[in-house]
């Protein structure tokens, strides 16, 4: 949510903005919400005019009363009613007027970074950098269901049963490997000086409207029947509601944290052949990590965010890019994001595993995380949050880069004390 001063003070930068990200259905809300703002300050000035001749008129009618005035006092004591009952009335109307300036506020998306790629959706996005050397090997790479189910590591068809399309058993080292890559992931932010933290797994709706467009939250979460409750689509979420309506200590600042959590989403829509099996799925498990800070460290935080991402998949020898989101594939609260794409060898091109956002203080003026420095002022908190790794969509890159003519898949130094030493895990079919 941006602040109303800028609707205030330059609409024409708001409505350019909406039309960075193709959003021009949303363009009138701008004139809309500085109609209603007019229209609310109005009344708060006319309900203060009110509340100060009210304390007037009362000692007027004192007054009127001691003097033995009574047909004056009576004419003023009609007109206290009266007022009164016109602040009832105001406050009924700026109530309502409250409800519909925060929709329409939440529904309008963040400033974009000067440096964001203008483009109408993914497919528009700009590739900034590779790490590590793309490789095919001399051999047919398998789909990625066809090598774990030679490996004995995954059983979808009784998953399918049990719960439905867009789930999965992982069993045996694959199982292993899975918890292996999530224990390494938490280890590398750990020593990165990152706090390690297991949040709830469900939220307050008043969290998801937080942290969240509405159309995001539609698309993404599920609810708890009777509740209010929402399963977390990821920990960023409950993470950083943590900090709804609270004051930090500045010098507290920066908070650094990485989180376990299983992810639930709804992933509506079709997909095709690449999104079936483990890629696009309704619950995975990941490592995550946000950071809160002052405003002029956020841009900082955000390379080195996305950096970490890198650093581990490339210590895992998967090569990795990092590509731009352009302005149509930012969500509303985003001013800037990049997602890290892994090397798939059997389709010749990049995926997405990962991504990292600066939300400036969108999220926290929705929110009101603040925090207070030494000089005593209150500001609005920059918070971030960056994928470390999401292991299902890992566990493609990672087989298919490491898979050997043999079947077998070698397993990196990095995981060996993860996997009990184990070099490499074979073909069992």
């Amino acid at each position: 949510m941006i602040d109303i001063n800028l609707i205030r003070t330059n609409p024409d930068l708001v409505k350019e903005n909406i039309k960075k990200k193709f959003q021009d259905k949303k363009l009138p809300l701008v004139d809309e919400v500085a109609q209603l703002d007019a229209k609310r300050r109005a009344l708060i000035a006319e309900g203060d005019a009110l509340r100060a001749a009210r304390n007037s008129l009362s000692k007027q009618v004192g007054m009127l009363m001691k003097q033995g005035n009574k047909e004056e006092a009576e004419k003023v004591k009609a007109q206290v009613v009266a007022d009164a009952e016109r602040l009832a009335a105001i406050e009924t109307e700026s109530a309502e007027i409250e409800g519909k300036l925060k929709k329409d506020m939440m529904a309008i998306p963040n400033i974009i970074a000067p440096d964001v790629p203008v483009g109408r959706d993914d497919s528009e996005n700009v590739e900034l950098k590779r790490f590590g050397e793309p490789k095919v090997p001399d051999f047919e790479v398998p789909y990625h269901l066809d090598i774990l189910e030679k490996l004995d590591g995954i059983d979808v068809d009784s998953a399918r049963r049990t719960s439905g399309q867009g789930f999965y058993y992982l069993t045996g080292d694959i199982a292993r490997l899975h918890s292996a890559v999530l224990t390494y992931a938490r280890d590398f932010m750990i020593d990165k000086g990152f706090t390690y933290v297991i949040p709830p797994y469900m939220i307050h709706g008043d969290v998801v409207s937080g942290v969240m467009s509405f159309d995001e939250m539609e698309n993404m979460m599920y609810k708890i029947e009777g509740e209010d409750l929402y399963l977390i689509g990821t920990s960023e979420h409950s993470m950083i509601g943590r900090f709804m309506g609270q004051i930090i200590d500045g010098g507290k600042l920066p908070l650094t944290l990485t989180s376990y959590s299983p992810c639930f989403r709804k992933e509506k829509g079709a997909h095709g052949l690449e999104e079936r099996g483990i890629y696009r799925i309704h619950q995975f498990e990941k490592q995550e990590m946000i950071v809160v800070c002052r405003p002029e460290e956020s841009d900082e935080w955000y390379e080195k965010l996305w950096n970490y991402t890198v650093e581990l998949f490339r210590s895992m020898d998967i090569p990795v890019r990092q590509l731009g989101c352009c302005s149509g594939d930012l969500a509303d609260l985003k001013y800037k994001s990049c997602d890290v794409e892994a090397w798939s060898p059997r389709q010749k091109k990049y995926f997405e595993v990962g991504s990292c956002s600066n939300l400036t203080d969108a999220q926290a003026r929705r929110l009101s995380i603040r925090y207070k420095d030494a000089d005593g002022k209150t500001k609005l908190a920059h918070t971030l949050n960056n994928t470390v790794v999401a292991p299902p969509r890992m566990l493609i890159a990672f087989v298919e880069n490491h898979l050997q003519a043999d079947g077998s898949v070698t397993i990196p130094p990095v995981l060996r004390p993860y996997m009990g030493g184990k070099e490499s895990i074979v073909p069992t079919k």
